[in-house]
């Protein structure tokens, strides 16, 4: 039989249940006001342009749901760190980001242009490249390598400043040669399976490929938290699924047909709005 002296600690139990709930809530809702950045759009239409549009039209709508959803959005882990490596200083000259930048929401509107020509005139620069240019030049310290979690979560920060603004790269000027090779990378054909790029992002656009519908393969949300991969990656790190999936060999990170690929693929985009973190399958 039960009595009252048994229901009172059961009581107190669920009432330190329901505080403990309500704490990670709050601890939770108080990390995403942290590290927020500027909203997205929800209207659908707000993501096509012309006849370009984002993968996110055909993805199922908890996923774009999550992209949304900064508490939801796993990519917003990469983000808090990067808000610390901010802060942090390294190299011989001591200097943090925010020594320069003061506060990441200064950068909005950065991130729409790259990848753009370096100051040399010859030289593409992705937006990894610009970070670690920074790095180097600024504060003396040694480069990331390219896809780390540092310099995804420093790249997803600073391009996520720019969420709901235009891509608007450049392809005139020292720009045009990078970009005529980025559009030969895409046409053309390699691996066992001898496919490319437009093969399957333009002539099989909407087909079916295994449990997936082939979109229009826009770069406009990388870095990109895919459920498949459970990680956050680059744009380049994606390049290099592909290739693996249509058994061609990758090409080392930072490759100047990676780098010019990246360029025509912002190209296709422009005008379409930047998501980073955006969230796919």
């Amino acid at each position: 039989m039960m009595t009252a002296a048994s229901i009172v600690p059961k009581r107190r139990l669920q009432w330190s249940l329901d505080l403990l709930v309500a704490f990670i809530l709050c601890s939770s809702a108080a990390q995403a006001a942290e590290v927020a950045l500027p909203s997205l759009p929800t209207d659908l239409a707000a993501y096509r342009v012309g006849q370009s549009y984002s993968g996110l039209l055909i993805a199922d709508p908890t996923t774009r749901e999550m992209e949304w959803d900064d508490v939801a959005n796993p990519g917003m882990l990469w983000v808090e760190r990067a808000q610390a490596l901010w802060e942090q200083r390294d190299g011989q000259a001591g200097k943090a980001c925010g020594d320069c930048h003061h506060a990441p929401a200064s950068l909005r509107g950065a991130a729409t242009g790259y990848p753009q020509v370096a100051a040399d005139g010859k030289t593409l620069h992705t937006l990894e490249d610009r970070i670690n240019q920074c790095r180097q030049q600024q504060m003396q310290a040694a480069p990331w390598p390219y896809d780390s979690d540092a310099l995804v979560a420093m790249t997803t920060l600073v391009k996520g400043q720019s969420r709901g603004l235009p891509m608007a790269v450049r392809i005139d000027g020292p720009a045009a040669r990078w970009f005529r090779r980025g559009e030969q990378v895409y046409q053309r054909r390699i691996g066992l399976m001898r496919l490319s790029c437009h093969d399957c992002h333009v002539t099989l656009e909407g087909a079916s490929l295994r449990a997936e519908q082939l979109s229009q393969g826009q770069s406009n949300g990388f870095p990109t938290y895919r459920l498949k991969w459970q990680d956050l990656g680059s744009l380049q790190r994606r390049f290099r699924e592909c290739n693996s999936n249509i058994k061609a060999e990758p090409l080392p990170y930072g490759d100047p047909d990676y780098q010019a690929l990246e360029l025509y693929l912002a190209w296709r985009g422009n005008g379409l709005p930047i998501e980073t973190p955006a969230v796919r399958k």
